[in-house]
């Protein structure tokens, strides 16, 4: 069963970078669609980055486009999701996920906290 655990959340003032990493188990990146996820309370999810089996092109959500990059290290089962430029309204829980059905997780990880203060 594949597991994904995701670590480097937290709290950082706006224009400030944070770096979320994601290693998975039970699987390597190959055969999946990978990347991140936000939600914030009360509203959908949203799918800010992903790509196809770790070396795929990677898509952006516009709101995250030329800030935020996703890059995997196939040999490490990790992707990492670099923020920059942080704004108070990337404020959310992240989330990395795989999926074989495009970029629709089947697994997701527990969820990392990042806070963006003014």
């Amino acid at each position: 069963e594949v597991q994904l655990v995701e670590s480097g959340g937290g709290l950082v003032q706006a224009g400030g970078s944070l770096r979320l990493s994601c290693v998975a188990s039970g699987s390597t990146f190959d055969a999946y669609y990978i990347g991140w996820f936000r939600r914030v309370p009360g509203e959908e999810n949203e799918g800010i980055a992903c790509m196809s089996g770790g070396n795929g092109p990677i898509h952006y959500a516009n709101s995250v486009k030329g800030r935020f990059t996703l890059s995997a290290d196939n040999a490490k089962n990790t992707m990492y999701l670099q923020m920059d430029s942080l704004k108070p309204e990337d404020t959310a829980t992240y989330y990395c996920g795989m999926g074989t059905t495009g970029c629709l997780p089947d697994y997701w990880g527990q969820g990392t906290q990042v806070t963006v203060s003014s």
